[in-house]
């Protein structure tokens, strides 16, 4: 099975002002505990009003992204925004010594191996001022942050949503898969597999952080695995959502 990836990757791709997306390397990952499945991968930049830069989910540093990420200002957050989004937070910090890891609850205990410095929630959140938001969502399985630029009405979130276009899936084991999962474009939604995460015992305040997300009033949607909404995030949010919502 394979997956077309959303080339060039490696590479910054200007979103809106002080907002870039890498598209890296697919990497495998089990599905429902039965296929193994490509998923593309994806980071996000976000540039503060006084030059430092915020990574989400970093991807592979190669050299020449690198030295495009230097051009655009300090790299001072490292974000870790569950507990299978984190290969890479070591080869960053690294090459950032002075940038500050931040996880999501959950994931120190779970990926020892992973130089974390703050944990949101226990050690409050950077000191981003009024530029950006957070909220976590809780679920048995994982925590999961989702951060909103306030100036661009930018949401990120990593795997609360993902939306695979069928046109890029390799092999019909994995279309079926992604069918089963829910999770096909243009209708991408929570994996049914991770729902049963969020929805056991955390039903109720996974609905407030949706409804808060909502309330944000994003203009655009960026998630980590598949095609990304460009534009109606607000709309986006309320379709995918109806699982949780109704």
């Amino acid at each position: 099975m394979s997956y077309q990836p959303y080339e060039p990757l490696n590479c910054l791709k200007p979103i809106t002002d002080n907002i870039w997306l890498v598209d890296g390397p697919i990497v495998e990952m089990s599905y429902m505990k039965v296929l193994s499945i490509p998923f593309p991968t994806r980071m996000t930049i976000i540039r503060l009003s006084d030059g430092r830069l915020v990574v989400h989910s970093p991807t592979l540093l190669t050299a020449d992204l690198k030295a495009s990420v230097d051009a655009l200002g300090k790299v001072a957050f490292l974000l870790s925004p569950n507990r299978i989004h984190y290969v890479y937070l070591n080869s960053w910090k690294e090459a950032y010594p002075e940038a500050q890891v931040w996880a999501a609850p959950d994931v120190r205990e779970n990926v020892p191996d992973v130089a974390i410095d703050h944990v949101f929630g226990e050690d409050g959140a950077p000191d981003w001022g009024d530029e950006m938001r957070y909220v976590l969502v809780p679920g048995s399985y994982m925590t999961e942050l989702e951060i909103f630029h306030n100036p661009s009405r930018t949401l990120v979130l990593t795997d609360l949503i993902e939306n695979f276009e069928e046109d890029r899936e390799g092999g019909t084991l994995m279309k079926i898969a992604m069918k089963c999962g829910g999770v096909v474009d243009p209708n991408g939604s929570t994996p049914r597999d991770l729902r049963q995460t969020f929805s056991y015992k955390h039903k109720r305040t996974t609905k407030q952080a949706v409804e808060k997300m909502i309330a944000w009033g994003p203009e655009r949607v960026i998630i980590a695995h598949g095609r990304w909404y460009e534009k109606d995030g607000t709309r986006e949010l309320k379709r995918a959502f109806g699982w949780l919502l109704k």
